[in-house]
């Protein structure tokens, strides 16, 4: 699995069975992360982030599950970042839309779109031996790890 940038001090690493009770999990754990490390409820990216890991650990529940087990969600913040990436070993990589008018992926595209608007960045990224991949997104905070 691909770890984000060591120079993100704050992390946190979420392994859990790929059952639809993951998504209820993941996000409480955002939720619990973003309080710990003191991103305020009306940070701007803090519901949308919420959503977005609802989205991804959604996608590897539902099209992964077969090869994959589990999947892993790690949390990595720093001053004025939040990311977070989802992972599974799937080998399928899928492509980020642009526009959530595209089918097939629009879940996908509604996770870019959010991200985009906030500021923040999207990307898909292999494991070494090509038999799984994560999903990162970075976005800005107003608030949180300094």
């Amino acid at each position: 699995m691909i770890m984000p940038p060591d120079s993100l001090p704050y992390r946190h690493v979420l392994t859990l069975p790929a059952l639809g009770s993951a998504v209820r999990v993941a996000r409480e754990t955002a939720e619990q992360v973003l309080a710990e490390w003191g991103v305020a409820p009306r940070d701007p990216c803090r519901d949308p982030a919420l959503l977005i890991v609802s989205e991804l650990v959604t996608n590897s529940v539902r099209h992964a599950a077969v090869l994959s087990p589990h999947v892993t969600v790690v949390f990595a913040g720093g001053p004025g970042m939040f990311a977070f990436g989802v992972h599974d070993r799937h080998p399928y990589r899928p492509v980020l839309f642009a526009s959530a008018g595209t089918a097939p992926g629009r879940g996908l595209a509604t996770v870019m779109e959010l991200t985009r608007g906030l500021g923040g960045s999207a990307v898909v990224r292999g494991d070494a031996d090509e038999g799984g991949k994560s999903i990162w997104v970075t976005l800005p905070l107003r608030s949180g790890p300094r």
